[in-house]
This record gives structure tokens, C-alpha cells and sequence, in this order.
């Protein structure tokens, strides 16, 4: 079971009612600028944008916020950022490897806080490429788990879609496909009346490093500080946690 999804999907539920909510809004508008700028205003021929609205609703984001954030991103209104994907390499404690996923308009405050906020934590910046290669780009959507749905019942109707994989984390399942795939699996789940907390392209370790409590208290820690970064969007390692660890955390 992959500690990170679970630490994941707890961190998300978390934001939605603590006092990073504003944090989280501010990571989620710019998901939704990014994704206008690249494929326009129009959700119907957009599903990155469909999914970035679909996740800012779940965070309670007000509907003008979203709105505002569409039209700045598709250059309706003006006000938006020439946001840069930019993706940085590193290690954290017990050799766990990290991705660091920015949207940033300055690229050297963005290398900067990043490299400061790993090596204060127990981690240390990598080169490019020496990371990458244990990840693999895969299209990623958490259901919660309520009454009569069942790992089942998701195969059912998500296998033709292009689904490869379903998994228990506990409170929620996740779904694993390709990211060409990941639109049809959403729509089929939509199509079944099952609902999803969040439909996003990740990446996911191909090996993943065991951690006992004190490892991924010291591993959750560095996150944490990560996260905290403006620039900061997505922090994906190659960690595992078991279910014991994780309720002693």
C-alpha cells in the first residue's frame, strides 16, 4: 500500500478545513490559470481545466474565484502570471527520492526556497534526470469510499476505460491509468454515478523505500516544508508506509 497516496489524500482533506486553506486556494488557481492558458475557457474541450475546477469545488473555492481564475488564464481579464512548470530533483532522509513540482514566475526563487527548504530538513538537491527515472507519469483519481461502493463495483466500470489498476488506501480507493486515459476513466466513473475526490496525472514510484516511524516522521516533515513554498504545487517520493506506522503517526 502506498503510504504517499494515503499521506496525500489525508493532506488534501486536511487543507479543506485548516489554516493553509488559503495556501491551497491560492496552489488551486493557479492549477486552473495554467490550464486555461493552455486549452482555453471552454471545460467541455478542456479536461485538465474540467478537473481543476472539479478539485477547487471540492475545496469549497468560491465560484467567482474559479471564474476570475479562468478568465486570467485564458487572457479574458487581466492580472495572470506567466506561470512556469518547473520540476526539481532531490533526496530526503533514508535515501526516499523526491520530485518538486512548481508553477513558479521566477525561476530563481523557485530554485532558491526549494534548495533551502531540503537541505534544512534532512534532504539534498539532485541533478537533473538522477531522480526522474524511478517515476512513472501515470493518471491518478481517489475515491472515497461510502456506501455500496466497492473495489468491485469501481473495476466494473472502470477496466474498459483504461484502468490498470484499482487500490484500497484505507478511507479511499485509488485508480491508476495512463494520462491518455485518464479523461475516459473519469467519464465512466461520472457515467456510473460514482463520484471522485480528484482526477490528476502524478507521478508514482516504480520502487518505493519502507519507512519506519521515525523515518517518515522526519520524511513528512521535509514535505511539509516543501509544501509550504508558494511556488510549490505537487511533492511526489518514492516512499512506502504500512498501516501500522501510518496510525502511529
Amino acid at each position: 500500500m502506498s503510504g504517499h497516496s494515503k499521506w496525500a489524500t489525508t493532506k488534501h482533506k486536511k487543507a479543506i478545513i485548516d489554516s493553509r486553506r488559503a495556501k491551497n486556494f491560492a496552489k488551486l488557481i493557479k492549477g486552473i490559470e495554467v490550464a486555461a492558458r493552455n486549452g482555453g475557457a471552454d471545460i467541455s474541450g478542456n479536461p485538465t481545466l474540467f478537473d481543476a475546477i472539479a478539485k477547487a469545488k471540492k475545496s469549497s473555492m468560491p465560484a467567482d474565484n474559479i471564474d476570475r481564475a479562468v478568465k486570467r488564464g485564458a487572457g479574458l481579464e487581466s492580472g495572470g502570471a506567466d506561470w512556469q512548470t518547473i520540476m526539481y530533483e532531490g533526496y530526503g532522509p533514508s535515501g526516499v527520492a523526491l520530485l518538486i513540482e512548481c508553477l513558479s514566475d521566477n525561476r530563481n526563487r523557485a530554485a532558491s526556497e526549494v534548495r533551502v527548504a531540503v537541505t534544512r530538513n534532512g534532504g539534498n538537491m539532485a541533478d537533473p534526470g538522477s531522480v526522474s527515472y524511478m517515476f512513472n507519469r501515470k493518471g491518478v483519481i481517489i475515491v472515497s469510499k461510502v456506501d455500496g461502493i466497492t473495489e468491485d463495483k469501481i473495476l466494473e466500470h472502470v477496466l474498459d476505460a483504461g484502468a490498470e489498476d484499482v487500490s484500497d488506501l484505507g478511507e479511499s480507493f485509488e485508480i491508476v491509468s495512463e494520462p491518455s486515459d485518464l479523461v475516459a476513466v473519469r467519464t465512466a466513473l461520472q457515467s456510473a454515478g460514482i463520484d471522485y475526490e480528484s482526477a490528476d496525472t502524478s507521478f508514482l514510484p516504480s520502487v518505493s523505500v519502507p519507512l519506519d516511524a521515525e523515518s517518515a516522521t522526519k520524511v513528512f516533515a521535509l514535505i511539509d516544508a516543501i509544501e509550504e513554498l508558494d511556488d510549490v504545487q505537487n511533492v511526489f517520493g518514492n516512499f512506502d508506509v504500512s498501516d501500522e506506522v501510518m496510525a502511529t503517526l
